[in-house]
């Protein structure tokens, strides 16, 4: 399936005002950027509206300022760091919209890059209301939507401002919806995906489609305890998300009559407490003592998870295996991150904490896909629209 959305290879730029939605969400160490993957991921787009003559005006949210001023959440080190990495000057307008704001687009030339200050020190950004889209939309000829992090939320600056001038995809966008498409709508066989993380109530959705679409479905992480007393099995301390335990006992149903595999570990690495210094163990089985918590799957099921992607034609990983940020519990995570690197099959990694643990690894070059969207990339592989991708023109 193609993607179905007007693209901004597709656009006319050469000489106009291009607004683009990007997300420069990133983790600040104090006033400069600690992790800069998402503002790289916006490059290709950046870099092809400068080549064509655009006159780009980037914006981003940053945190959770809830519609107020907060100094320690302004984009100025975003719009230093991405002027090292562009090798020229970003200016940072201190507004998003008004006076100050326009007066910066109007001294843009061809190939300038200029960047508009936090969305959401507007409260009218997460309200997507109108009247912030339109004074958003009075500083551009062209409206690109880039963030695929934010895609799946109706905000002014992503489904609002599309309706206000011609709506395109950033390169960006448009790589990540036809990556992930691919898994669900037409995947090389066997395709199996990995599903970690803590919640099952987070991924049910994606637990559903895939038991009707994966050939098998690899369960790790804290989200394993439910599948665990949804079956009478004891679970000791681990943490459980009660919420979840009706959920994965329809999961188990659904899967015993569907043609796909839902596989638990067989084995647990355990801990006292959660910390790295804690007294460990080894089980061999599921069943957890009272007094110990589940943190890792154990080496057998490692070796058998490896052992499904190493013969996958397609791998979706999302979310890690145990607690892999310490140390005595990183072994699962490491194993499954292995495998889905040497996977000869079509390989896409999703979610934070599974691209945070490639990164660790050493491991995010040999993938084929990796995603920059959580919230954005769960919703798009149950199935649902987002409205980022909605609001944009038709090809």
């Amino acid at each position: 399936m193609s993607f179905s959305k007007a693209s901004v290879r597709d656009a006319d730029v050469e000489g106009r005002r291009v607004l683009v939605r990007v997300d420069f969400n990133v983790p600040l160490d104090g006033a400069r950027v600690a992790d800069d993957t998402r503002i790289r991921a916006a490059l290709p787009t950046i870099e092809f509206l400068r080549d064509k003559g655009a006159k780009v005006i980037l914006m981003s949210h940053l945190g959770r300022p809830k519609g107020r001023i907060v100094p320690e959440l302004s984009l100025n080190p975003v719009a230093t760091r991405l002027g090292e990495l562009l090798e020229t000057k970003v200016r940072l307008s201190t507004e998003s919209t008004g006076p100050i704001a326009k007066v910066l687009v109007d001294s843009l030339q061809p190939g300038d890059v200029m960047l508009l200050e936090n969305l959401r020190f507007h409260e009218g950004e997460t309200s997507n209301d109108p009247d912030l889209s339109r004074a958003l939309a009075e500083l551009a000829d062209v409206y690109v939507n880039d963030a695929f992090g934010a895609a799946h939320r109706a905000h002014a600056s992503t489904a609002g401002i599309a309706s206000q001038l011609p709506a395109y995809a950033g390169l960006l966008l448009e790589k990540e919806v036809e990556n992930l498409e691919a898994v669900a709508d037409d995947p090389e066989r066997p395709l199996v995906v990995i599903l970690g993380g803590a919640k099952v109530s987070d991924k049910v959705g994606v637990i559903d489609r895939f038991i009707e679409l994966a050939d098998q479905v690899l369960i790790g992480g804290a989200m394993c305890f439910p599948f665990y007393r949804a079956r009478g099995i004891n679970t000791g301390d681990s943490l459980v998300e009660e919420d979840g335990i009706p959920l994965a006992a329809e999961a188990l149903e659904k899967a015993a009559a569907s043609s796909c595999e839902l596989v638990l570990p067989m084995d647990l690495a355990l801990g006292r407490e959660f910390s790295a210094d804690t007294e460990h163990q080894d089980l061999d089985g599921v069943e957890v003592p009272d007094g110990w918590m589940g943190l890792d799957i154990g080496p057998k099921s490692a070796a058998d998870y490896a052992g499904r992607i190493s013969g996958a034609g397609t791998v979706l990983w999302n979310g890690p295996m145990g607690a892999f940020e310490l140390e005595p519990f990183s072994a699962g995570t490491r194993t499954v991150a292995e495998a889905v690197a040497r996977a000869p099959g079509f390989t896409v990694v999703g979610g934070g904490d599974s691209v945070a643990a490639l990164v660790k690894f050493g491991l995010a070059e040999n993938v084929d896909w990796v995603s920059t969207g959580g919230g954005a990339s769960l919703e798009l592989l149950e199935g649902k629209a987002l409205p980022g991708v909605e609001a944009l023109n038709d090809r």
